[in-house]
């Protein structure tokens, strides 16, 4: 008799630790990339962070202070405006992160050297700000910012990012100098890059097959829920010869954690293989 075993969904108690752990440890990383790379070399690259490296050196105001007094304003609008989608995870990010920054204002810096600390200070930031967006939270700031501008102008969310990172980039270039808003070009670049690697690696997307005797439920969810296509095979048992349905629908890297849930959610004992789809064309992916 062959032995089966199921595995078993991890508990929800389990989930939010390990969710919140991650906010609170990627916050950590944010603040060690600002104190020990960014800030001393005076690189401004974009985010609350950004501002308040330029009022630092403006005004001599205390940058957790500055990012406090903008996080903790920018949730509240962004939960009157937007309503209460954010969540309790990305409000602990929004405090958190300031008070880490606090907490390691002292510390030395890692290197004087401004294109060490774009690169360095850009990686260090991505990798925390990656692995907060792994705990399903944010930091706040300015992409709440951002998602308002969406709200209220026909323009894509990224391009809102853009235009308050670019300004705050320009910004830095006439307070410090053309060569300081150029490194906090690059450290923006580093810290996107890094944010996309801790996200989805080096692959975009992810092809998905499921076998489940829900077909119908999982394949409603992946049309409407996730808006992808979906194509539905004849299968047959290769211990039972019992005649079965695969379900296969190549998603977006980011979407994959979503689909999985979902889907364990409908069958917990759905069979679910994904495999690493490098060049994917069609509607919803690329067109060539």
């Amino acid at each position: 008799m062959i032995a089966k075993y199921r595995r078993q969904p991890m508990p929800m108690l389990l989930v939010h630790i390990i969710e919140y752990s991650l906010v609170i440890i990627g916050s950590f990383l944010v603040a060690i990339a600002f104190n020990l790379f960014l800030l001393p070399n005076e690189v401004a690259s974009g985010g609350v962070a950004g501002i308040s490296t330029i009022t630092k050196a403006v005004f001599g105001w205390e940058p957790s202070l500055v990012q406090w007094g903008l996080n903790i304003p920018l949730f509240i609008v962004g939960v009157i405006i937007l309503g209460k989608k954010f969540g309790l995870k990305t409000l602990i990010g929004t405090i958190v992160l300031p008070f880490f920054v606090f907490l390691t204002a002292e510390w030395p810096a890692a290197t004087p050297d401004p294109l060490l600390g774009s690169i360095f200070g850009g990686m260090s930031a991505g990798l925390g700000i990656g692995i907060v967006f792994r705990g399903k939270a944010s930091t706040g700031g300015i992409d709440l910012a951002a998602q308002i501008l969406h709200k209220f102008f026909p323009l894509p969310l990224g391009i809102c990012v853009a235009l308050f990172d670019g300004l705050i980039v320009i910004t830095a270039t006439f307070v410090f100098s053309v060569e300081q808003g150029l490194y906090a070009l690059i450290g923006l670049f580093v810290t996107s890059r890094t944010i996309d690697f801790v996200q989805i690696g080096f692959n975009t997307s992810k092809n998905v097959m499921v076998i489940t005797d829900h077909v119908e439920e999982v394949r409603q969810v992946l049309l409407q829920d996730i808006d992808r296509g979906v194509t539905v095979w004849n299968a047959e048992g290769g211990y039972t010869n019992a005649d079965r349905k695969m379900i296969m629908c190549v998603v977006a890297q980011n979407e994959f954690s979503k689909v999985t849930q979902i889907v364990k959610r409908i069958d917990p004992s759905a069979f679910v293989v994904a495999m690493n789809a490098s060049e994917v064309l069609g509607e919803g992916f690329k067109n060539s």
